[in-house]
């Protein structure tokens, strides 16, 4: 089952326009892991908002589990992201007066589910190693444990898809291949799509698929040989 289906993704800025996407199609599989490539400039970010229904395409269309996501109303277009995708960020934009448990829970808090998904909450701050930081607030933290905070925030959910922006580009390389290898334990043992935009060569070859962009245009789109996982 198609999981994301993009078709002639043309996107524009200004006034004359500049074309920032230009004609892009592509379809991602449930349970596909797609790392997003190419230079600054080349559109991967403007790329990701648009298929994730954060910004609206110039035209074309983008179908998300057989849903048109620019043309039904923002009410549902909200509360479907909210359920069925998952959201991380070069800058970790978590709470400043909130703990590591209640960031996590915020989203399961807007459906009244906070209770519900407490033992989920505390599941992941046990797998990303937080179990220090449970009470603390985002001041208290490194950048890498917060960052691994809103990893855990945007997977409380339990989304289909995992939409990531750089989602290591402020951190070491310790810290980096924390965030990795979360990303590749979720996509096999919970089967969630993900969809990375990266500039680190050696974090997009960690996934199962590459699609590299120039100028706007998607030049190579490539199932990457897998090297053994890691535990």
């Amino acid at each position: 089952m198609n999981a994301i289906e993009c078709t002639n993704l043309v996107k524009n800025f200004g006034d004359p326009p500049t074309e920032v996407l230009r004609q892009i199609s592509f379809t991602v599989r449930k349970g596909d892991f797609v790392a997003i490539t190419g230079r600054s400039g080349s559109g991967k970010s403007t790329l990701l908002y648009v298929t994730s229904g954060l910004d609206d395409p110039t035209s074309g269309a983008v179908m998300i589990f057989g849903e048109d996501i620019h043309r039904i109303d923002k009410a549902k277009l909200h509360r479907f992201r909210n359920l069925r995708m998952g959201f991380v960020f070069q800058f970790h934009y978590l709470i400043p007066e909130l703990t590591t448990l209640d960031n996590i829970l915020m989203p399961a808090r807007k459906f009244n589910k906070e209770k519900e998904k407490r033992a989920l909450a505390l599941d992941f701050i046990k797998q990303f190693e937080l179990q220090h930081c449970t009470k603390k607030y985002p001041s208290q933290m490194s950048g890498g444990e917060q960052q691994r905070v809103a990893v855990a925030r945007a997977l409380i959910m339990d989304p289909d898809i995992l939409f990531a922006d750089e989602p290591t580009g402020n951190l070491d390389s310790v810290n980096g291949e924390k965030v990795l290898r979360i990303f590749e334990r979720i996509n096999r043992e919970r089967a969630t799509t993900i969809l990375l935009v990266t500039h680190e060569k050696d974090f997009a070859a960690r996934a199962k698929r590459e699609i590299h962009l120039m100028d706007g245009r998607v030049v190579y789109d490539n199932v990457l040989e897998k090297a053994p996982v890691q535990a």
